[in-house]
């Protein structure tokens, strides 16, 4: 499976700027953003087949991938 870019930049370019000043004015932006990406390099590894897991499992990573990206986008549309 080819890897896609899930990283916020790449999804959200519009909100560049952004997520440069919440990354350095917002604790709790900072802490969903490193979650955010240890999620996102953890199904990469999984999807290249650099380590082995479940079907179940891949999804429940994915799921919380997409919660912490919800809560991160709420975060960039309140700092506009």
């Amino acid at each position: 499976m080819s890897e896609e870019h899930h990283d916020l930049v790449h999804e959200f370019p519009e909100y560049r700027e952004q997520i440069h000043q919440l990354k350095i004015n917002n604790l709790h932006f900072q802490k969903l953003f490193e979650t955010h990406h240890d999620l996102q390099k953890q199904i990469n590894r999984f999807e290249v087949d650099i380590e082995v897991t479940t079907d179940e499992h891949l999804e429940e990573l994915k799921k919380k991938r997409l919660k912490v990206k919800d809560e991160l986008f709420g975060m960039l549309q309140s700092a506009v």
